[in-house]
């Protein structure tokens, strides 16, 4: 089993069952260690389209970080997620952010998320539910890394991990 770190986001339709839905067939996948509160953030990149819900799971699971990407990406089309612009408006997005302590650079799949440093909208769940876990490549904590953040994007807590 490895631990990885999943950050989900959807700001189209009913983005909470989006986040209820995703986390349910997630969980076929593996065990699910842990989740975030839900977070509330204003879009990144491309800002000209509604406030994301956010929400990190730790996820222990056997498969290998590429089957696990495909198995995501078909969540997220099973849920009504279509391609259509780099950081469009979309139902569900569910990034890698770390799998255990893997480095994978490859023209379909980064780990650990290369953005992850810079955004506090994936930094904040991900250090409320593992502080201390090191980055592999930034060998630094996560909650280190969160003080370091220098994205000024407000991050608002909607709702409690339960």
């Amino acid at each position: 089993m490895v631990r990885t770190h999943l950050l989900l986001g959807s700001n189209k339709g009913d983005r909470q069952l989006y986040l209820d839905t995703a986390q349910m067939r997630i969980a076929e996948l593996g065990t699910i260690a842990a989740k975030s509160s839900v977070y509330e953030t204003a879009a990144w990149g491309y800002t000209d389209q509604p406030s994301f819900l956010n929400q990190v799971l730790a996820l222990d699971t056997m498969l290998d970080p590429f089957a696990l990407m495909r198995k995501l990406q078909a969540i997220e089309t099973e849920l009504g997620r279509v391609r259509v612009e780099k950081w469009g408006v979309r139902t569900l997005d569910i990034d890698i952010l770390l799998f255990g302590r893997i480095v994978i650079e490859h023209d379909d799949l980064m780990i650990p998320h290369p953005a992850l440093p810079v955004r506090r909208f994936s930094l904040v769940p991900l250090a409320e539910i593992a502080p201390e876990l090191i980055h592999p490549t930034e060998r630094v904590s996560i909650a280190e890394l969160l003080e370091r953040c220098e994205d000024a994007l407000e991050v608002i807590k909607v709702s409690g991990n339960a």
